[in-house]
């Protein structure tokens, strides 16, 4: 797909074909123009040669292009040969400066259209070069240089067009992938609310009737079903991943210890975790995105290390800090370099996605996650900037 923009040069398509041949032709103007200094018994044909150039350019930036088709663009190839064949005449036969755009001009093809155009240029091209070369009576060697330029001209554009489509075959297969993979997880995200509207009714239903310490039970059934509700909207994220590829969040200003308290709230009651935070401090992030960040942290702590695990949230001059330490026996060494990618740990405890989550969440956030040795056990430490306006 194109790029869209009036300027911007990059991408596939007819427009921006056209736009790459523009620029390409009005540079082979303006150089026809610096050739008037070398060559000022030529000026009214260097001016004839770089107003081609300069017109050709304009028609590639300006035309519609994408009205005319998929292949439209092909045909500046060819008024590009006839100018460039112009520009040879000009120049009292001399190819040295025509020649390179030559191979620019079949480059540039390459990327954008198939081998039988390519194929189709080959005459074209050969014209161009020999008929000035003819006209301006030059020596059989010279003519005979189109027998070396035309092949390897034409070779490296093969080379470069399957370079091309073999790039746009993996694009579209990973992007066919992407589409069967975001709607997979959609419909997941999806089906699961139904069953579990069912399973949040029920325990509503219970709690009306409970006694004891079904009470508690029942309560901390029902705030895990609603933390799994969360975590099914938060599959449907994927809509929500803009063109750059970056999560959007809905980031508004929140109380620290609030946030880390209903967190908190969701980790089973009998595991020693504690949390240190002062409640003077707010935090600029997205609260659901918070939560999944910390309860990651929490359940890596109390799965691979060893209680308590202290749940700090500072401030210092370069931004917000959320600590989660336990006190097991640390980070090993050899899992240090991987230890916030994809599958890091993994085997029967977890699939070693947790932390790699994290590292995500963090930098959506502008933020980043690290691990610091404390003696005993590890602190995960994920920072983020500090509300707009504070310190």
């Amino acid at each position: 797909m194109a790029q869209t923009g009036p300027f911007r040069l990059l991408g596939t398509g007819p427009r921006a074909a056209a736009r790459q041949f523009g620029v390409l032709i009005v540079v082979a103007g303006l150089l026809a123009l610096v050739g008037i200094s070398n060559d000022p018994t030529h000026i009214s044909r260097l001016l004839l040669v770089a107003a081609c150039d300069f017109s050709l350019g304009l028609i590639a930036l300006l035309l519609p292009w994408r009205r005319l088709g998929r292949y439209g663009p092909a045909v500046l190839g060819l008024t590009g040969f006839a100018v460039l064949g112009l520009s040879t005449w000009s120049f009292g036969g001399v190819a040295a400066g025509t020649g390179p755009f030559l191979v620019l001009i079949y480059a540039w093809a390459a990327l954008h259209f198939p081998r039988w155009i390519l194929a189709a240029y080959a005459i074209p091209a050969t014209l161009a070069y020999l008929v000035p070369l003819v006209l301006t009576g030059q020596h059989p060697l010279v003519l005979g240089s189109a027998f070396v330029l035309m092949p390897i001209a034409l070779a490296v554009a093969f080379l470069i067009e399957a370079q091309a489509r073999h790039l746009r075959d993996d694009r579209e297969r990973l992007s066919r992938i992407e589409q069967w993979r975001a709607a997979m997880i959609n419909t997941l995200a999806h089906d699961v609310r139904a069953p579990l509207a069912t399973v949040r009714l029920v325990f509503e239903e219970l709690q009306e009737t409970a006694t004891g310490p079904h009470v508690k039970m029942i309560g901390a059934g029902m705030r895990q079903a609603a933390r799994i509700a969360r975590l099914a909207d938060g599959l449907l994220d994927l809509s929500r991943i803009d063109s750059a590829g970056h999560l959007k969040l809905d980031r508004a200003d929140h109380p620290a210890h609030a946030l880390v308290k209903d967190a908190l709230s969701y980790v089973h009651e009998d595991a020693d975790v504690r949390a240190e935070v002062d409640e003077s401090l707010t935090v600029h992030v997205d609260k659901q995105r918070f939560e999944q960040i910390l309860l990651n942290l929490i359940t890596n702590a109390l799965r691979y290390g060893r209680p308590p695990v202290i749940v700090k949230f500072t401030r210092d001059t370069t931004g917000d800090r959320l600590e989660v330490r336990d006190h097991g026996p640390g980070i090993p060494d050899e899992l240090r370099p991987r230890l916030f990618g994809q599958f890091a740990v993994g085997g029967e405890q977890g699939v070693g996605l947790g932390l790699w989550i994290v590292r995500q969440l963090a930098v959506a956030h502008g933020g980043h996650a690290a691990a610091e040795a404390r003696d005993p056990g590890v602190a995960m430490v994920i920072t983020f900037p500090p509300p707009p306006g504070q310190p």
